[in-house]
């Protein structure tokens, strides 16, 4: 990713068709060791190509790409986790009221 984010930011500083030279000048400022494998793949890859008609042709292939099912899954746990919550705590509210009860009917109370 950083071999492509160079060849753009070259491209986008007035060079139409950036060399290895070029990413390597770019990433070396910043401290980043070069792989002149990659940068020459990224090179090669890219030359003689728009890089507007690039990033295009990518916008329509991230648009076919579903990213929307991930939510509702996960959310379906947290709904019926909520909707076992006010059961459990129905529950615990009925325990507490009868253990109240009990104590009503051993025939004393506090003020007898």
């Amino acid at each position: 990713m950083r071999y492509v984010s160079a060849y753009l930011l070259a491209t986008l500083g007035g060079n139409k068709s950036p060399t290895t030279a070029d990413i390597k000048r770019i990433l070396s400022s910043v401290g980043i060791e070069v792989d002149e494998e990659k940068s020459a793949k990224v090179v090669k890859e890219l030359s003689g190509k728009s890089i507007e008609e690039v990033i295009a042709k990518g916008t329509e292939k991230l648009a076919s790409v579903p990213s929307g099912g991930g939510a509702a899954a996960s959310a379906a746990p947290a709904a019926a986790a909520a909707a076992d919550s006010p059961k459990k705590e129905a529950k615990k509210e009925e325990k507490k009221d009868e253990s109240e009860d009990e104590d009503e009917d051993m025939g004393f109370g506090l003020f007898d």
